[in-house]
This record gives structure tokens, sequence and C-alpha cells, in this order.
């Protein structure tokens, strides 16, 4: 269960809400341009674009959930279970795991349009980093300032479709958004004009009943809806502050809240944590479900020609500015 959305105004913003019933390690990690990339089928990459965003070090190796590259391009996968099928090794196809794609694609592209070139022979193999760690089921968006996709690999192959909307939670399989949406399109943010029937007079009520029908619930479908209303309504100032805190907003409106959303297992399923990127500033802002003070980490002022990962520990524990 998550949500991943983009924001422009003025600057490219990126990020997710990371919803989970537990905790997977994860960590702040930059890695910088010299650190040596290693793939199961494919050459290492010893030189690459330097990266930012969240993740579960294993053995040195930063398994992401979402980042962001030097040159503006994110990528974040999210949870797409019963339909995400990866394959066996196949010839004359770019075999890549599951684990591997975001540094592949961020260590080698600047763009979507370059990211959906390399990704047009690419095969999801079902190898998992290590025995003790499964793969995920999982979806991606890939997005820049000027575009996003999303790949989902399914039964039939690994297909890449164009989102528009800038937003992506997870079931069903992104074609079924694109015609659900439009189931939608009689919402609006302003007062509702009267059309039920033009001779009768109806007061209105309240502020906020243009977006009667707008979903509320925490399923997958109702958050991509939900997200895409308030991101495509979205007002503020074009400053970084004002972005910064608007992105939380809208990431807020469809995060979950701890004992809303039982699993079958009977654990609770919580935004564990949201992140926004300044995609092009490479700055990294994000709070957990335990602090909700916003956290920022910058990848530029770390040398990003090391070969070293840089790694931060999330700051967890509430913090309070106390004024007397």
């Amino acid at each position: 269960m998550c949500t991943c959305i983009t924001y422009e105004n003025g600057d490219f913003y990126f990020g997710r809400n990371l919803d989970l019933e537990y905790a997977f390690g994860e960590k702040v990690v930059i890695t910088p341009r010299n650190y040596r990339f290693s793939f199961r089928e494919l050459l290492d990459l010893e030189q690459h674009y330097a990266m930012i965003g969240m993740a579960a070090v294993h053995g040195n190796y930063p398994l992401y959930a979402e980042a962001v590259n030097e040159k503006g391009l994110g990528i974040a996968g999210l949870n797409f279970p019963g339909n995400a099928v990866y394959k066996d090794r196949m010839d004359q196809k770019k075999n890549v795991a599951p684990y591997e794609l975001i540094p592949w694609i961020l260590g080698q592209c600047a763009t979507v349009e370059e990211a959906g070139k390399l990704l047009e022979e690419v095969n999801l193999l079902n190898i998992p980093f290590a025995a003790e760690l499964p793969l995920a089921p999982l979806h991606w968006m890939i997005a820049d300032r000027n575009s996003a996709i999303v790949v989902e690999a399914v039964e039939d192959g690994v297909h890449i479709y164009e989102n528009k909307y800038g937003v992506l939670t997870n079931n069903p399989p992104f074609p079924y958004y694109q015609v659900h949406l439009s189931n939608y399109q009689n919402l609006m943010s302003r007062v509702p004009e009267n059309r039920f029937a033009k001779d009768l007079e109806l007061p209105v009520l309240g502020q906020g009943m243009g977006a009667i029908g707008l979903p509320g619930d925490f399923s997958p479908v109702s958050r991509f809806i939900k997200a895409a209303f308030l991101k495509w309504n979205s007002s503020t100032d074009q400053d970084e502050l004002s972005n910064v805190g608007q992105f939380f907003h809208i990431l807020d409106g469809v995060a979950m809240v701890k004992g809303s959303v039982v699993t079958e297992e009977g654990k609770y399923d919580i935004t564990t944590y949201s992140c926004c990127v300044n995609a092009e500033k490479g700055i990294f802002y994000y709070k957990t479900y335990e602090n909700n003070q916003i956290q920022e980490v910058r990848m530029h002022n770390e040398d990003l020609e090391s070969k070293e990962l840089r790694i931060f520990e999330l700051m967890k524990e509430q913090k309070i500015n106390r004024l007397n």
C-alpha cells in the first residue's frame, strides 16, 4: 500500500507515502557517482549519476524503495501483489532483477525518455537479493519535470504506460485508472452549481460540497482519485518551504492512521514515512509516523565523487517545539 505523486510549482518535486505494517530498515542513502553497482546479468556500473533516496542497506548494497538522481529523474516502487510477475532469464533481453531496477535506471538515465528507451527490451528477473529477502511484487513510477511513465511486469510481459496524472498507488493494473478517473470529472474544488433541477432552489450548506463523492477510504483506487484531486487542485506560493509543505499536505490527505487499516494477519498498516524530493536540487525531505517534524538531507552537500555510500539514520523520535 503506497501513494506516489509528482508536483511542479516552479521547481519539480517527487515523493511518496510508504504504507506498511512493519519497518524494513529504511534509511536515507546517498549513492555517489563512483560507488560500484553490481548486477546479476548486466555489466557493473562503476561510474554513474549520483542518487538519493530511502533504502535498506544489505551487504553495503542500497535496496532503494524510491530515489532521485542528480539529473532530476525519480523512481518509486509500489506494492503490486497478485499482478506482478517476474520471469526467468531471457536471451536477447536486458535481464534486470527488480531490486536492481532503480539504480540501473537512475545510474544512466537523465530523463523519462531515456529511461523508456532503456526499458524497451527489459526482462525483470525472478531472482531475490538474498534467500532471506524475497522479492516484493512491485510496479514503478518514473518521472521527471516533463513526463511520467508506469512500468508493470505482468504475466504477458513488461508494459510501459504514459502517466499524465503524475500519481500512482497499487492494484489494479494502471490501464484501469486511465478509465476510472473519468467517473469523477464532475467533482470540483469550487462552490457547486445546482444541476439537479433548474427550478429547485437548493442551498449550499457548507464549503467543500463541490467535492461530494470524492473517495475517502484507504483502498488503492480511492487513494489514487483523492491524491489526483488534491494535486491537480493544489494552490500554494512558489517558494521552497511552501512547495514542500504543500507536497506533504497532499500526501497527508491519503495517509494511513494506525488502527484505520488492519491486515489479514491482524497488523496495523500505517504510513511509515512520507518523503518529498526537490528533484532538481537534490534535497530529500521526509517525516515518519512517529515524528512528523520534516527532516532534510542535501545530496550536493556530500562528496559525490566518493566510492562509499552516505547513510543517514531516520529521526523517529517525535520533536516538539516548546514555546514556554
